[in-house]
């Protein structure tokens, strides 16, 4: 029997900051569910009223919660846009309601649609961004109206009855590309837009995503150029990458001072230890796993992974106060502390010169003695002390019924078959380069970051990244695709402007930037209200990056006008 507490909505809610995260074990995920399902509670709560706060779109008090403020519509779309395609096979003839959001009040004849994509979450976590982010942002300046665009699977955009994996054949990105385009060449708006033609190409439309959202949109541009003007692709992963040891890169290299040398420096430790390297002994093991209170976490890949979790913290990390993940700067906290920071592991102290000295450390006993204390005091708070069953429940692979659920309440299953079939980004500790200390655990490697794809789907093939590969990788160009990334982004990895690379030249037809600032996971998709800003917020190289692209957008259009004319087609009444 499944957990019940797997009928829970959906990541995004939780994640609101980050499209694409970190990769969660299953009984991790099934923690995040649990916590999808009291906020969704919320959600449903407030729907009644026009004025809650909440922690997870980060309304301004007194503010409409969006939620309430943009009605959800649906447009029917076609399931199965390739019939002839053979890995679609049996081929579908049926529809599905795609849903979508607008808002129409900056919007004068004339004017584009801005379109964000929403990529692998719910579609109404992004009711913010129409609200007063970038879509607001982009609307405004260009009198244009604002759509947010759920992705087919997510949210409540079903095609298929339940998530079983055969159904899930058709979650694929070229099918969910053809979707948006399909849905850009046939909507008709309600209310007063309804005798407005807005459809492509007859009004331009410029697209907007971030992450996984940030590569499709750039993708569409691409693919179907006659029906997108633009697209903007923050954090844009135009790179799959099946072992995506890089995403912890950009700790290494931009985490506050000694927090990323101390990682390294306690992962190699961990590593000598669990690998007999050194002068350890297989008892150490126990000893290990016994100071950080996970004596009875059976492999000790699981003991690894669940000790990994702090220094991943780094992409939720934001600019916005109401989304600003703290956990990343706390834990780094904890691995630059010379004071212990947690009591409780005073005791420990003999143990830990010993694991230290056997580890290779022996030079360093006394400075890294209350890092690895509170390192350990870290995990036993965030980790340890939250588990409610064995420690194999809590952190171990889970049994075979555990990944067996397929209803429609198993959203978990949809990310994780998209990167375990095509888009890869397996975040190891294995892939580091020899010369190179990890800040994970080498044995998490692509055998146990692929075990969800062969239990939950029986993929045992690598992702096939060249499906998403062909439309241009880190060499991805095309006119009007801005590109846009944060420099202390962990996906940064996966793009053009990938640390490493040349940079491409940045030009009106093709704008590419990197936001300063310590700016990570796609930070100019935020707003705030009027009333909220502040000689700091948003930070200036936020506020110059949304300026940019206000300024190369009208750019855009402006060339659009030049080309069509200035036009606004009305619709016949019948």
């Amino acid at each position: 029997m499944a957990r019940s507490w797997l009928t829970a909505s959906l990541l995004g809610l939780v994640r609101l900051s980050a499209a694409l995260g970190p990769q969660l074990g299953l009984p991790e995920m099934w923690e995040e569910f649990r916590r999808e399902s009291e906020l969704e509670t919320v959600v449903q709560t407030a729907s009644t009223s026009v004025t809650f706060r909440l922690s997870t779109n980060g309304t301004a008090p007194g503010a409409p919660n969006p939620a309430t403020l943009y009605k959800a519509y649906n447009l029917s779309v076609p399931i199965d846009h390739f019939h002839n395609d053979s890995m679609y096979e049996p081929h579908s003839n049926g529809t599905f309601p795609l849903r979508y959001w607008y808002d129409d009040r900056f919007y004068k004849p004339g004017g584009p649609v801005i379109a964000l994509a929403a990529g692998e979450t719910n579609g109404a976590g992004r009711l913010p961004f129409l609200q007063k982010g970038i879509v607001a942002i982009l609307a405004e300046a260009t009198n244009g109206v604002g759509v947010i665009l759920e992705h087919r699977y997510y949210g409540s955009s079903y095609p298929t009855p339940d998530f079983s994996t055969k159904n899930l054949r058709f979650l694929t990105t070229d099918q969910a590309l053809a979707d948006t385009a399909y849905f850009a060449k046939h909507i008709v708006f309600p209310g007063q837009l309804a005798k407005i033609n807005l459809t492509a190409p007859e009004t331009p439309w410029i697209m907007y995503g971030g992450s996984y959202a940030g590569a499709f949109v750039a993708f569409l541009r691409k693919v179907y150029p006659d029906v997108f003007w633009g697209a903007i692709s923050s954090s844009g992963v135009t790179a799959a990458v099946v072992d995506f040891w890089e995403y912890y890169e950009a700790a290494r290299l931009y985490s506050p001072d000694g927090c990323a040398e101390t990682t390294q420096k306690l992962t190699h430790v961990v590593d000598n230890v669990l690998l007999q390297k050194g002068n350890t002994t297989k008892d150490d093991i126990l000893t290990l796993k016994t100071a950080f209170g996970l004596q009875n976490v059976t492999e000790n890949v699981d003991f690894a992974s669940t000790i990994r979790g702090g220094i991943g913290g780094l992409q939720s990390r934001n600019w916005d106060p109401a989304i600003d993940g703290r956990a990343f700067l706390r834990y780094c906290g904890n691995m630059t502390s010379d004071k212990v920071i947690w009591p409780a592991t005073e005791k420990l102290d003999s143990t830990i010169r010993y694991l230290l000295k056997s580890g290779g450390y022996e030079s360093e006993v006394e400075e890294l003695i209350p890092r690895f204390k509170n390192y350990i005091g870290y995990v036993n708070f965030t980790s340890v002390s939250t588990c409610r069953q064995t420690q194999d429940e809590c952190f171990g692979a889970g049994n075979d019924e555990d990944y067996a659920d397929d209803d429609l309440n198993a959203s978990w299953r949809l990310w994780s078959y998209q990167y375990c079939s095509q888009w890869g980004y397996l975040q190891t500790g294995s892939g580091v380069p020899n010369n190179q200390l990890g800040l994970i655990s080498r044995l998490i490697d692509i055998d146990f970051t692929t075990r969800i794809c062969r239990k939950a789907f029986n993929i045992t093939t690598p992702p096939d990244v060249d499906a998403i590969n062909k439309y241009g990788g880190y060499n991805f160009s095309y006119p009007r695709v801005a590109i846009i990334d944060g420099e202390s982004d962990p996906w940064r990895a996966a793009t053009p402007n990938k640390i490493g690379l040349a940079r491409p030249e940045s030009t009106t037809k093709e704008p590419n930037l990197v936001i300063a600032g310590g700016a990570v996971h796609h930070w100019d998709e935020n707003g705030i209200f009027i009333n909220e800003t502040t000689s700091e917020l948003p930070p200036l190289p936020v506020k110059e990056a949304q300026d940019f692209e206000v300024e190369f957008v009208r750019a855009w259009l402006q060339e659009w006008k030049e080309t069509n004319g200035q036009k606004v087609t009305v619709r016949e009444v019948r």
